[in-house]
This record gives structure tokens, sequence and C-alpha cells, in this order.
């Protein structure tokens, strides 16, 4: 009976450690689990190759312990937010060569003081929303693409770390001052102009126009007034003078009582 009861707690004993040591080894796999159209390989921290692998969206489940990241040269369009929320050890991001036309506020939530290097040059980009790079504490390559230079990308490019290397290539494609549509941004900047002085000026002088506009529809339907109201007083005046006077309807009264 002894013996019996000896090989049940054993069995048991070793049914406990197996259950244990495949969560574990399931918890170890789902750390480890790469993406299917991705290559994953260790180099001083997780690396996750995913280049020119034709996604058009960023691999979701990528590795919690990624510390690099490489989506260059893909079709992927946008960025959303949170994107990579979940990669508290990512250090290094490429999105280098794909069709990006957005990148979302809140998209680097997570990874704000984790990434070291982003580099989001040879897409689509013309502006971004300032809030994108706040506490971001990455370099930054913005290099070849279509900029639209004005009040709100210099504003963006105040809280960015650019990257010295390709700081030259992130030029104007279009502008709201012509003369500096292919230029470097951060030469015009030096220059002395200021794109949000240029706004200020812009936004005053469209005040002024639809001022302008306003003063002269008042005055346009005040004029109307007046020669609307003198031409029906003109047609007055001509009723009246058309009607009989008041001293020939007496001397013809006084005619007719004489006779009578």
């Amino acid at each position: 009976m002894g013996a019996s009861k000896r090989s049940i707690i054993q069995h048991r004993s070793g049914s406990s450690f197996f259950f244990t040591g495949t969560l574990l080894l399931l918890s170890f796999v789902g750390v480890m689990a790469c993406p299917h159209a991705c290559h994953c390989s260790e180099r001083n921290g997780k690396v996750v190759q995913c280049t020119s692998r034709n996604l058009e969206i960023i691999p979701a489940n990528l590795p919690k312990d990624t510390v690099v990241l490489l989506l260059s040269s893909n079709r992927i369009r946008h960025v959303h937010k949170e994107a990579f929320a979940d990669l508290k050890h990512l250090r290094e991001l490429d999105l280098s060569h794909n069709s990006l036309e957005s990148v979302e506020v809140g998209s680097f939530q997570g990874v704000l003081e984790s990434l070291r290097t982003l580099d989001l040059s040879n897409n689509r980009l013309s502006s971004l929303p300032r809030e994108t790079f706040t506490k971001l504490h990455a370099r930054i390559r913005l290099s070849n693409n279509p900029w639209h230079c004005d009040c709100s990308l210099q504003e963006v490019l105040r809280e960015l770390r650019l990257d010295p290397e390709t700081v030259n290539e992130v030029s104007c494609q279009t502008s709201v001052q012509e003369e500096y549509v292919g230029q470097p941004v951060i030469q015009v900047l030096d220059s002395g102009i200021n794109f949000c002085n240029f706004h200020h000026k812009t936004t005053d002088m469209a005040m002024f126009i639809a001022m302008f506009c306003w003063f002269f529809m008042v005055t346009a339907y005040i004029v109307y007034y007046i020669k609307h109201n003198q031409e029906d007083a003109r047609r007055h005046m001509e009723y009246l003078k058309s009607l009989p006077s008041t001293s020939h309807i007496s001397k013809d009264y006084d005619t007719a009582s004489s006779v009578f």
C-alpha cells in the first residue's frame, strides 16, 4: 500500500514537472517567435529582419525582446498609433524606402525612451504632426521625402534630433514661399527665414481681404438701398405732380357756384 502511494505521488510530481516545463517552453517560444514574413537572429540582441518582403503593414506579434527591427524596402503606407508599444527594448527602427504617407501621433509610444535610431528616409512624407516626436530621443533620418515647407514643418523640426549626415537632404519639394522650393530646409531656416511669421502675415492678409469684402458688400448694399429709395421717392413725386392741383380744383368749384 505504501509503495502504491509513493508511485502515485511520483507520477503526480512528474506530471506537474512536465506541465510546468511545457508552460515555460511555450512561454519561451512565445517570446522568441518570429513573424512568418521575417527572419530573426541574435546579434547583440534580437534582430528582426523584414526587409524587401512586399509588406503593406507592420507585422503583428513581433518578438517582445526585439532590439533591431528592419522594415525597409516594403510598401508600408501608414504607421498607426502604438504600433511598437510592446517592444520595450527596441533601439533601432528602419522604415526607409517604403510608401509612408502618414505617421500617427502616438506611433512611438512605448519606445520613446529606448529608441536610438529611426530611419524614415525615402518615403512619401510631406508633413508630420508635431506631437508625433514629443519626448522621442532617437536620432532621425527624414531625407528624400516630398516635404512641404511651412510653419508646421518648422515646428516639427524643432522637436527632433536630425541625423547630421543626412540633414542637408531634407529639402522643400513645395513651400508657402516658392523661392525656397528645392532648397534644404535647415539652410533656409538658418538663413533667418521664419515660416511661422509668413503664416501669420498670410493669415492677417486673408483677414484683411475678408474684412474688405465685407465692407464692400455693406457699402454696396447701402448704395443700392439709397438709390432704391431715391427711385421710389422720384416715382412718388411724379405721381403727386400728375394729380390736379388744389388751386385749380378750387377755381373750378367757384365757377360752378357762380353759375348756379
